[in-house]
Order: C-alpha cells, then structure tokens, then sequence
C-alpha cells in the first residue's frame, strides 16, 4: 500500500509509532494484516502536535510542498487540530466533493450554490465551495454577512442548493420568517446539512424540509480526514461511504471487533501529504445491509451520535441526539439547551427550551418532558425561557452545557 510505504519513508509520527508497537509497516500484504495495525486516536494527533508545534511529524512530505492549512473547530481540551494539505491532496479532497456533488445530490450546470458561511480556517467551507466552482456550477459566498443579508442573496441570486449546519438552516428558517421571506417558495431545492448529527434526526430533517420547501441532503466528512459520506437522491435519511477513496471499517468500541454497528474508523487513500491510518474518529453509525451496485456501502440514518457525547444521569446513559429527536417534535420549539449540572455528588440534567409563543410555556414544558419520558423512558426537569434568550450558531451547536463542581 502506498501511504504505508509513504510514511515509512518520512520516518515521522506513524514510523515512530509503529516501531514502538513492534509493527512493520511494509509487511501488510492483506486486509488481516492491515487489520493488525494499531489504531490512530485524536488525542495521540494532538499530543504530537503540542510536542511537534505547530503542525505535528505526521508529514511525509517537506514543509515547503503544503499549500493549505486548515483546522478543526476544537478537541474536547479546546484546543484544534491543524492540518496541512499539498496541492496534489487538496484536489484530492475536492474530487470527494465532487462525487458527492454530482453522483450523490445531482448537481446540473444550471445549479447555483449557496454557502452561508464566515470563511475561516475550517476545511469544509472552503473545500465545499472550491469544489462548486471547479466544476462549473456558480458559487456564491455568503461570508461577512449577518443572516438576513444572506436571506436576500440567496433569494437575489437565484440559489438552487444551500449548504450549512442543521442548526443553521433552522435559525434561517426563523429569521426568514420574521423578515417575511418566502424560503419554501424560493429556488432552493435542496439543503446540504453537514456538521452536527441532525441530518440523520427524522424530526429535524422534516422540519427543515418543511421550511425550507426542499429535500435535505445529509454529509459526513471531518478536517482531519476528508469528505466521507454523501446522502443520495435515491435513498433518503442513508449516507453513501465513498469506498473508492476511504478505507472503511466499524467497529465495537469497546472489544474493536468488526460489525455492523459500531464506531467509524477510516484509512484515507488519497491524502498522502498528511495521512490518518485506521483513524478512531469516535463517531457511531450503523451499516445498512446491501450494497450499490459500486459494492459501496451505506450509513442507515447517518451518523447516530458521538461515543464520548453520552451523558450518564442517575444511572442513565442519554445521547445529546435522541433528546434532540423528541424536541424537534414540537415545532413550537423553537431552540433548546440541554444543561447537566454536575455540582453535586449526583449530576443532573435540565432541558431548558425557548417556545415560539411565550404564553404557551407551561403546557409546552409538560408536553415535552411527557414525550422525552414516553420515548427515553426517563424523567428530566424542562424548562422554558424567554423568547430569543438561547443562542443561535452558525457552526456547529453547543448546546450541552456542564455546570461544573466549584473547586
């Protein structure tokens, strides 16, 4: 394989990590072998980064042959990964893009895109709109604008395709209607969501559906690996795993024995610039069980949730995302927070929901703790708030918030 022969060569992080482990690299003749190879962890990326600043060893290349450098939105330390890519890796990352574009979403020629984004330093903006026009199609930024100037343009250029978070397509959806926009009678036929667990929510996916008058369309991809997964026109609320440029396995998170359900572990394949080998990404899926007619595989209902998301309460283990599946029932939702109190001996936890109608509060916050009760078969405190009190995000929510113990 050649990225093992790649980083056998550079003798930097996997060559050092490898020797430690008693593995040879260029000994792997088959997948048993591959399968032999010692998982890569986020944390070890980051450890390697704080001791190699600021861009870690795990480059095969000279320092002179990068182009671009991008970085995560920040680790559970707070502190992002950086990554470079070569020129010949970047066209990589855009050619994912591309196939998820055009074999995935159908894109046409007559397809303007929209990306509602503050151009920063995180890959999946810049990859996204580089590879639109690459391709021909007409990109249009939304950087540096506030929302309801990115609602006029849209609206203004004609935009066919919109790509952002769930919950920034939800608080669109809010603002349009305050400003008296017409979303579900405009151009937009589609919504890329990307970002957060929410495309794979069925009650959020029809929410947004619904306020937006178009289909949804859920990706998977992470700076540190590449674009990944793209929801197909033919197969709603599953991802397509691009297995011609990924490595894929899943995995039981605690035994690593292969599976259907389980964590996600990805190989790149063509970003030999800065690879990442059997890569724990911590993210749980399950595989549907047939295949396209490519032998690719597909995520039923996309990504699940993160291993380490899970909330433990009184003896109770909660998903940030099956909480969210059972508030987004209730349209008069409009934002919520999920706060864990973890002051105390026995943590706590507090949904904190903000109603589109003030008055409605009480009976509101009864409906949904029944709900939450009924589906999770757990009793949680729910609480409402003052109309526009919680945050809106234009990237990825943060909306788990820990009370912590006063030192």
């Amino acid at each position: 394989m050649e990225i093992l022969r790649a980083i056998h060569r550079a003798d930097g992080f996997y060559a050092w990590k490898y020797r430690a482990a008693g593995v040879d690299p260029l000994r792997v003749q088959s997948s048993a072998d591959f399968a032999s190879l010692p998982f890569t962890t986020k944390a070890e990326i980051a450890a390697d980064q704080t001791d190699h600043p600021p861009y870690g060893s795990n480059l095969v290349l000279p320092r002179r042959d990068y182009s671009r450098v991008h970085q995560t939105s920040g680790t559970s330390t707070g502190r992002p990964l950086r990554w470079l890519d070569t020129p010949l890796s970047w066209s990589w990352i855009l050619d994912c893009w591309s196939k998820g574009f055009r074999d995935c979403i159908g894109l046409t020629p007559d397809d303007r895109v929209f990306l509602p984004f503050s151009f920063g330093p995180f890959l999946g903006f810049w990859a996204a709109f580089e590879a639109v026009a690459r391709d021909g199609h007409l990109a249009i930024s939304g950087g540096g604008m506030p929302t309801t100037a990115r609602l006029r343009a849209l609206i203004e250029h004609g935009a066919t395709v919109v790509c952002c978070t769930p919950t920034y397509a939800l608080h669109l959806a809010e603002v349009a209607v305050a400003e008296k926009m017409d979303l579900a009678g405009s151009t937009i036929r589609a919504v890329v969501v990307a970002g957060e667990p929410g495309g794979g929510i069925p009650a959020t996916r029809e929410r947004i559906a619904q306020a937006w008058g178009a289909r949804v369309y859920d990706h998977y991809g992470l700076t540190e690996v590449g674009p990944v997964a793209f929801e197909t026109t033919d197969r709603p609320n599953e991802m397509k795993l691009l297995e011609s440029e990924f490595f894929v396995e899943v995995l039981d998170p605690a035994t690593g024995r292969p599976g259907e359900s389980g964590e996600l572990v990805l190989t790149n394949l063509g970003r030999l610039g800065s690879p990442l080998i059997r890569y724990r990404t911590g993210d749980l899926v399950t595989l549907s069980p047939d295949r396209d007619e490519r032998g690719n595989r597909y995520l039923a209902g996309g990504i699940l949730s993160r291993a380490d998301d899970m909330i433990h309460i009184r003896g109770n283990n909660l998903y940030p995302s099956a909480l969210e599946a059972v508030i987004r029932r209730f349209r008069e939702v409009v934002e919520f927070r999920i706060v864990v109190d973890d002051s105390e001996t026995l943590s706590d936890l507090r949904i904190e929901i903000e109603p589109s109608d003030a008055t409605a509060g009480a009976k509101l916050t009864e409906s949904v703790a029944r709900a939450i009760r009924d589906a999770l078969l757990f009793r949680v405190d729910v609480v409402a708030v003052a109309p526009g009190s919680l945050p809106r995000f234009e990237l990825k929510s943060r909306r788990v918030v820990r009370v912590r113990k006063s030192v």
